[in-house]
């Protein structure tokens, strides 16, 4: 699979029917590894998770935190909930890699995110990038036994799809596109 069909098929994948094996996981943590970062600083670090109850934390966690969003224009508590509980669901039959890098180089954890998207592709797998902030974030950070100095970028989620994912609908193509200023 060239470059621009992983692109073009990378879609988020929020249920999913099984993990992904060992080797997928190494395969495509190295490429999370080959990213760009300033300097070549490198500062990247992955925590391979498939222990079920860890899994089951961090659904937890990420249910918590959804759940303290504010219904939205139409939207009811009953939704956000509903959202929040889907979040938590989202993570069975998962693997999951937390991608850290010492403080302040989150950036580049970004750049790695994106590489290991893709390469989730070519492995026929889905992929789901998890955020978590302010004090949820910590407790993730506690509970992945990250020490001081480094810092949680997010969560990718990877496994066999549960179902073929929607393509998103996308602006017109280059109604993005500025020359010389904006």
């Amino acid at each position: 699979m060239d470059i621009y069909e992983a692109i073009e098929k990378r879609r988020t994948i929020r249920f999913f029917k099984q993990g992904a094996t060992e080797e997928q996981v190494r395969r495509i943590i190295l490429a999370g590894s080959k990213a760009p970062s300033g300097g070549n600083g490198q500062p990247w670090e992955f925590i391979s998770i498939n222990d079920p109850e860890i899994i089951n934390q961090l659904g937890e966690l990420k249910y918590q935190l959804n759940k303290r969003f504010k219904p939205g224009p139409g939207l009811t508590h009953e939704d956000v909930e509903k959202r929040a509980l889907n979040q938590k669901r989202g993570f069975a039959n998962t693997t999951v890699v937390a991608v850290c890098t010492t403080l302040g180089q989150s950036s580049a954890g970004w750049l790695a995110v994106e590489n290991m998207s893709l390469a989730a592709v070519a492995e026929r797998l889905g992929s789901n990038i998890i955020t978590y902030w302010d004090d949820v974030k910590k407790e993730v950070e506690k509970l992945i036994g990250l020490p001081e100095g480094y810092e949680l970028t997010c969560v990718l989620k990877l496994g066999v799809p549960g179902a073929e994912a929607v393509p998103p609908e996308r602006r017109p193509e280059f109604s993005w596109l500025h020359k010389n200023r904006f």
